[in-house]
């Protein structure tokens, strides 16, 4: 009965950039040119994995995945930004703003449960590497797959249905996408229980995962101490190092971006936080891995080799 009183929205304008003026078109520029490298480079580390029978292991099994979700996160995102940025002032649908919000919420809580998942991998391989191919068999890894795309698909269900049964009375969102928090705001209603399920799915997506993977880390480095040698030291820690690095900063982006007290005054450094975990986030990935990762760089030139002879 409620709704009633509202006139009813049906689309949705972005602010995105337009704050930035005249600097839209470098923008469009520079995030073309990341976006581009940031498929380039998980398409060649999911094809590498595939392709490259060295890395056919949990370890890489994972990562694949992670790439994979990677690359569908960002093509939810980024082609609206980037035609944003070009043709001003374009209407997005109620269900379409719904469904980009849907995957984008699905796929962001996959790759939070994904590191983790990579970080138990870890976890394994050097604690109780005797009982490793038993721990992580097919059907463990492949459930592990599965149970972290289940929770995004909750999380997800839950926070659009919560949202989308608003009454809206605002149509210009300052964002680039269709993100909870800025959403919320064109609210004719108080908003209060939706910011406490946002706030309590965004503690659960963040700091359950975060607990996990710096428990395995406490594990893992106290039985890396436990190596008598330095060189086999170093070697035990090079096969965390490119997870650990992806993982402090695609959680401290989360972390800050959805656990902070939110400010009407904070336009500007939110959408730099939002740049940074929907298009630097992406890229780091593929980068890390190929450049820190010995494995990968000899797949990579194994693969190459093949295509050159």
């Amino acid at each position: 009965m409620q709704r009633k009183n509202f006139t009813e929205v049906a689309e949705f304008i972005f602010l995105g950039f337009s704050i930035l003026g005249n600097h839209q078109i470098t923008l469009f520029v520079v995030f073309l040119t990341t976006y581009i490298f940031t498929l380039t480079g998980n398409i060649i580390v999911v094809n590498v994995i595939c392709i490259d029978r060295h890395l056919h292991t949990p370890m890489y099994f994972f990562l694949s995945m992670l790439s994979s979700s990677e690359m569908v996160y960002t093509l939810v995102i980024i082609p609206r930004m980037l035609s944003d940025l070009i043709f001003y002032n374009q209407p997005i649908s109620l269900g379409s703003c719904a469904t980009q919000m849907f995957f984008f919420v699905t796929l962001a809580t996959n790759n939070c449960f994904l590191l983790t998942v990579m970080g138990y991998d870890r976890y394994v391989a050097i604690c109780k590497p005797l009982r490793y191919t038993v721990l992580m068999n097919k059907g463990v890894c492949a459930r592990l797959v599965c149970g972290s795309f289940g929770t995004g698909l909750a999380m997800a269900v839950l926070h659009v249905t919560a949202m989308f049964n608003l009454p809206f009375c605002g149509t210009v969102v300052d964002h680039f996408f269709c993100d909870i928090y800025p959403v919320m705001k064109l609210s004719c209603i108080d908003t209060t229980i939706n910011e406490i399920i946002n706030y309590g799915v965004s503690s659960f997506v963040i700091i359950v995962p975060v607990v996990l993977v710096f428990t395995s880390y406490i594990l893992i480095i106290s039985s890396i101490l436990k190596i008598p040698s330095a060189e086999g030291r170093k070697k035990t820690f090079a096969t965390c190092a490119s997870h650990l690095t992806v993982v402090v900063v695609h959680y401290g982006c989360a972390a800050i971006a959805y656990l902070k007290p939110k400010s009407e005054n904070a336009i500007e450094k939110d959408l730099l936080l939002s740049v940074t975990y929907t298009i630097i986030t992406p890229l780091l990935n593929p980068v890390v891995y190929s450049l820190r990762n010995k494995e990968v760089k000899d797949a990579l030139r194994r693969a190459v080799g093949r295509n050159i002879s």
